[in-house]
């Protein structure tokens, strides 16, 4: 739908990303009963547009300075020292930071870097892999986890959307329960607000032809 396009547009996507991914975006989001109101659509473009700097970024970046390390993942880097032997490698990074959890191996088992954040949403972690290539039916996903950036940066975040229920707390337009969903906490709370807004105000003014969700108690 052309108009959707030109909504992606004035929510600051590029003509390309939108173009990129509108196909995908029209024919799966109607299968998930997203496209059954505009106020799902409304929370799920903005989380999505949020996550994936505006259709920008399918794969995740890792590429943090040992300041960044110690400021995001403290956790698994609690001294300069540490954080200094690891910046800039995006690789190591990943293979430290993800390891022993989510279905990982160990740090020496590259299953970090393998399975990291890609798709619209960051699909993360070896677990996340193999539920998603069983949801898309294409065990190709995990011998080339790439294709959830190139091929399926729309379906993997769909299927992240559905898996987790996503569609009862949009219908309550509940956007502190969504980002929390999604992110694990609050950040870019006032951004993924304001692009709520925005995709509110640009969704009232298209003509769409979309079944009244049922709200869910």
């Amino acid at each position: 739908m052309r108009t959707r396009v030109e909504m992606l547009k004035e929510m600051g996507v590029a003509t390309e990303d939108a173009e990129q991914y509108i196909g995908d975006l029209e024919e799966v989001l109607p299968k998930y009963g997203i496209a059954d109101s505009k106020l799902r659509l409304a929370h799920f473009f903005s989380q999505v547009l949020h996550e994936s700097g505006s259709m920008k970024y399918d794969m995740e970046n890792l590429n943090y300075s040992a300041k960044a390390l110690r400021a995001v993942f403290g956790k698994y880097f609690k001294t300069k020292r540490e954080a200094e032997a690891y910046a800039r490698q995006p690789e190591k990074i990943a293979n430290r930071v993800y390891a022993k959890r989510m279905g990982n191996g160990s740090e020496a088992s590259g299953d970090g870097w393998r399975y990291r954040g890609r798709g619209l949403i960051q699909l993360t972690g070896k677990n996340n892999y193999q539920a998603f290539a069983a949801w898309i039916e294409d065990e190709r996903v995990l011998e080339d986890p790439d294709l959830v950036a190139t091929e399926y940066a729309v379906q993997s975040a769909v299927f992240y959307w559905d898996r987790h229920k996503l569609n009862k707390i949009a219908d309550r337009d509940d956007v502190e329960r969504l980002t929390k969903r999604i992110n694990g906490g609050l950040n870019g709370l006032a951004h993924r607000k304001e692009l709520l807004n925005k995709a509110n105000g640009l969704l009232a003014m298209l003509e769409l032809d979309l079944k009244p969700a049922r709200r869910t108690a």
